[in-house]
Order: structure tokens, then C-alpha cells, then sequence
């Protein structure tokens, strides 16, 4: 079944994914969780509804989006099923990528197909966070680049055919090219294998795996783009706040567990635990997109930003655990699974800054509510 979108209406965009996220997925999201199956059926829904490039120009398919748009969808998916945010936006992202690329082939090739997920691309460049030894090489060639080592994070084995890695060159730059995201050896012996899905805490239906090549031969033809050294950190820099999105949504499935618990359970303090955490959120949320692509606005505030959504995910989430009461033991209770994706949404894109404004968010939290008593012997 076709859908109809309106690219010339984000309004409706939002709209559409918020139907169909409400009635299809939110039933099913604890399935979406452990289904592999099911979740990439979900994927291929986005797809049908042409909701996979939002970021992608109109003129190649997409939905050419605005950033506030992009981040209200993620906080969006987020909110129902983070199984299904975490798998999205992993194409989302080298769908922009391939958007950004220098190459006209590269577009030509993929660009047009998306949004709607008849081409599907994961992504595979977190390892250049890590310090010290690179853990993918890239040694120049005379018609591309041999690449050695390992891609320790690729999520979507099994649903993605394609993903984009990214290793380093000798001079620490980095290469990002299109690699296969299956078994595969080349002619020339270059070979590329994957890992059994790991054994994640959450969302283990995404089927996050790592990868090891060796002297897998990456041509011209196959590269995205290079960037300098450093470019991982200045990324993350420019877009510390992106990520605050997903724990937003995130915290917003807690909420709507409480909300419930609220109508259900004769007990006043869970009315107004609902309405003081919702206040809360309500207050980050617009502080997050009031600073969103917004210049004026240094990198420490946006990252205190992050640093309080991500420390709101887990108190709406334990909040949920909370007036679930021993139901939310079960494995597949609502309240358990929104407080795993606190945890995933907690690491996801993690620097150091985002660690040290975490702990730092925790211990203030800690100081600011407990009451300072002198004890006596």
C-alpha cells in the first residue's frame, strides 16, 4: 500500500508519522524490541511512508526537512518504540552522509530510493571516537584504499545490505566508503566478516554486530567523502544537542506510563508526580529546540542541555518502574523496556564532555535534594 506524503507540508509529515506510530507501533513496541522480524517490518513501514530521508533534498526524494522537523520525528519514534528510533536513524544518517558526498554517482545511485527504504544503508563510524590506536586503517592505493582492522558498532545485520565505514588514513584522516553488510570475499582475497548479533542490554532486535575486514579493497567509486583529522570530534561538537532528542521521546514513554497509572490507581502522589515530571519536560524540551541549530548559543549550554534530557530519561523511566510496582519485573512490561532504552539513549554518541556533564547533571541532582546533617557520636 502506497501512502501519499505532502513533502510541501512538514506539518503533515509529522502528522502522518505520529498516526501511524501511535496505532501501528506503540501496540507492538515490546515485540519491536526482541523481533528482528518485526522491527524491520516497522522500518519498511517508514519507508512506505516515505518517512526514511528526511534529511534528503526534495529534488532527490526526500523530504528536505528542516533540523527542528528532523528532531521532533526522532524524538517522535523515540517515544513509541526506541528499537525502531535506534534503527532509523542509523539510515537517516548515511543518508545524509551519501547527500553531503562530493560524488554525483554516489546521489545519482542511492539518493532517489531513500526515503523509501528500497535502498537501505546503515552506518559504521563511531570507532573514531576511541583514542589511541585506530581500530580500522585505511592504506591508500592507486585506484582507492585497502582497509584493515575493525568496525567494533554496526547496527541493522540482516536489514541494511550496505553500510558506510569509516577508517583511517595514515595521516589521520578519514575515509568514509560503502562497504557490503554481509559475508563477503573479494576476488582479490580482501574479505569482510560480521559477528554474531551482540548481546546488548536493549533493542537487541536491531541486530548490532561487528565487523572485520581485511585487506578489503574499498574503490574511488565507493567513497563517500574524507575528512580531516579531528572531524569527529568537531562533529560532535556542532551537533551535541541532536542526541538529547531520542532521551526527550524517551522520557516521554515514561511519562505516558505514569500518565496511565495515574487514571488507574486511587493514589494522589502519582497525579502529582506526573504533572511535576511533565512540567519538567515540557521546560527542557523547549530550552532543547529554542537552542537547536542556533549559533548564539555556546557548546557548553547545549551540552548542559543533553546532559538534563538524558538525566530526565532515567527519572521518567524509574518513575514508570515506580508505579508499575512489581509488574514491571516481568520481561516484556512497557516500564522495563523504556528503562533500557534510558540507558542505551544515556551512551549513544557519548564523548567525554557528554560524560563528565552526565555525572556532573547526577551529582548535582544529588546535592541539590538531600539536606545537609550534621551527625553527632
Amino acid at each position: 500500500m502506497k501512502y501519499e506524503l505532502n513533502m510541501n507540508s512538514q506539518h503533515n509529515l509529522l502528522a502522518l508519522a505520529e498516526s501511524y506510530l501511535r496505532e501501528s507501533v506503540a501496540p507492538i513496541a515490546a515485540r519491536l524490541d526482541a523481533d528482528q522480524n518485526a522491527l524491520q517490518n516497522a522500518f519498511k513501514e517508514l519507508g512506505a511512508r516515505g518517512l526514511l530521508g528526511l534529511r534528503v533534498p526534495e529534488k532527490w526524494g526526500g523530504a528536505g526537512v528542516s533540523a527542528c522537523v528532523n528532531s521532533a520525528f526522532q524524538e517522535m519514534v523515540a517515544r513509541y518504540s526506541g528499537a525502531l528510533a535506534f534503527l532509523q536513524t542509523q539510515h537517516q544518517s548515511a543518508a545524509l552522509m551519501i547527500t553531503n558526498s562530493d560524488s554525483s554517482a554516489l546521489k545519482q545511485e542511492y539518493l532517489p530510493h531513500l526515503a523509501t527504504g528500497k535502498r537501505c544503508l546503515g552506518v559504521g563510524f563511531s570507532q573514531l571516537r576511541r583514542p589511541g590506536k585506530p581500530l580500522l586503517n585505511a592504506l591508500p592505493t592507486e585506484s582507492g584504499f585497502l582497509l584493515n582492522g575493525e568496525v567494533p558498532w554496526v547496527t541493522g545485520f540482516g536489514c541494511f545490505k550496505e553500510f558506510i565505514a569509516a577508517a583511517t588514513l595514515p595521516d589521520g584522516q578519514a575515509v568514509f566508503g560503502i562497504v557490503p553488510f554481509f559475508n563477503t570475499i573479494q576476488e582479490s582475497g580482501g574479505e569482510i566478516v560480521f559477528s554474531q548479533p551482540l548481546q546488548l542490554i536493549a533493542m537487541t532486535s536491531t541486530n548490532t554486530v561487528t565487523a572485520h575486514l581485511s585487506n578489503w579493497f574499498l574503490p574511488k567509486q565507493r567513497v563517500v567523502f574524507i575528512k580531516q583529522a579531528g572531524w569527529i570530534q568537531e562533529n560532535d561538537k556542532k551537533n551535541v544537542l541532536n542526541p538529547a532528542f531520542f532521551a526527550l521521546g524517551c522520557a516521554r514513554a515514561g511519562l505516558d506510563i505514569v500518565e496511565a497509572a495515574a487514571k488507574n490507581k486511587p493514589f494522589s502522589f502519582i497525579c502529582e508526580t506526573f504533572e511535576a515530571l511533565n512540567r519538567e519536560l515540557k521546560d527542557c524540551r523547549a530550552r532543547c529546540y529554542n537552542l537547536l541549530d542556533n549559533n548564539s548559543y555556546s557548546f557548553a549550554e547545549k551540552l548542559q542541555l543533553r546532559a538534563w534530557a538524558i538525566e530526565l530519561a532515567v527519572r521518567c523511566a524509574h518513575a514508570a518502574i515506580t508505579v508499575s510496582s512489581g509488574a514491571a519485573n516481568y520481561q516484556y512490561h512497557a516500564a522495563g523496556r523504556v528503562y533500557r532504552e534510558a540507558l542505551v539513549f544515556t551512551v549513544s554518541a557519548q564523548t567525554s564532555e557528554v560524560m563528565a556533564a552526565t555525572l556532573k547533571r547526577l551529582i548535582h541532582s544529588v546535592e541539590n535534594s538531600i539536606p545537609h546533617v550534621t551527625f553527632r557520636l
